[in-house]
């Protein structure tokens, strides 16, 4: 069985309670806090370049588990995974490690955390920096209304609405499901959306890996990593979090076209299917009127959602350029 990777050089692991839950982070460093938060399906280990960049570049840099992945693992109920509890935990996170403010960096789904995390407590934010997802104010539609009337019942957020079904396709060979959806996803695989055929499941969705092999920024032991990490708890955690898009944008009603005021950073592969699609151009040019205080956006040609693991040094580079910034 793969072994999880605990021996990075100046990388910590350890537990610390965050308002009731017990969160595992990885850590490295010391001076002012940066936090990093992952998305699906990941763990700690997506940041673990940063983690020591970050070090050498004199910060603290905590990357945990969020609730429902991994060592953290979390609540039975999918109610228990809204926005409200997610940007909790970063609070919560926060007074466990004594710092009154920080940087919060996200990708994937951490984006949103750290996006919201800086709209609903500014107060506790020295900045944002978004990877992949860049902040989307609440609209004026449900959300998965607005994704089937655009993509069809087949678009994946929308096949992981049901409870159980994508939880057993994923978990039915970890092994399997982190080497296609890494590789799909990324820059070095063709394009295509993400869009489960009839019959189907959301892995037929995700392209394999050519015969020569997996891309020079994805190893055999980072997906042993993976699998590890998630050995145990599966997939239904994270997939609760897709489960409270309607819910979230409930109770995000007080916040309808708020925008996030704290220094923004957002960074992304051109080749992200999240930022590539119909309407993306238009989107990133109107992302400084919701975001006022964002620096200009950090593209990154050749790459694909990975932002972090496929160009770590790019990805390092602008994130400390831009906290040096706010020193």
């Amino acid at each position: 069985m793969a072994l999880r990777d605990d021996d990075l050089p100046g990388v910590r692991h350890r537990y610390v309670t965050a308002g009731g839950l017990r969160v595992h982070i990885a850590e490295a460093g010391s001076g002012p806090l940066v936090l990093l938060l992952h998305g699906f399906p990941e763990c700690w280990y997506s940041w673990r370049h940063q983690l020591t960049a970050l070090a050498e570049a004199g910060y603290h840099a905590v990357a945990p588990d969020q609730r429902g992945y991994a060592r953290t693992g979390g609540p039975a109920e999918a109610g228990q995974y809204t926005i409200l509890h997610l940007t909790g935990d970063v609070i919560a996170l926060l007074d466990a490690l004594e710092a009154p403010r920080a940087v919060v960096a996200g990708h994937d789904w951490g984006a949103p955390v750290a996006w919201h995390t800086a709209l609903l407590r500014p107060d506790r934010v020295r900045g944002v920096i978004g990877l992949s997802v860049p902040y989307r104010p609440r609209g004026s539609s449900r959300p998965t209304a607005a994704m089937r009337a655009a993509l069809g019942d087949g678009f994946y957020m929308i096949y992981f609405q049901e409870p159980g079904v994508a939880d057993a396709e994923l978990g039915r060979d970890p092994r399997q499901t982190f080497t296609r959806v890494l590789y799909s996803a990324s820059g070095d695989a063709p394009a295509g959306a993400p869009v489960v055929p009839p019959g189907g499941g959301f892995l037929d969705a995700c392209a394999a890996p050519p015969a020569s092999g997996l891309p020079a920024w994805l190893t055999s032991h980072d997906i042993d990593v993976f699998v590890a990490e998630y050995a145990g708890r599966g997939f239904t955690g994270p997939l609760n979090w897709y489960r409270n898009l309607d819910r979230n944008w409930e109770l995000t009603a007080a916040w309808h076209h708020a925008p996030v005021t704290v220094p923004a950073l957002f960074i992304a592969g051109d080749r992200d299917l999240v930022i590539s699609g119909p309407g993306a151009a238009e989107m990133l040019a109107r992302l400084r009127a919701v975001a006022p205080a964002l620096r200009d956006p950090v593209l990154l040609p050749g790459c694909g959602h990975w932002t972090q693991q496929e160009r770590p040094g790019e990805v390092s580079k602008a994130v400390i350029g831009f906290i040096r910034e706010l020193d």
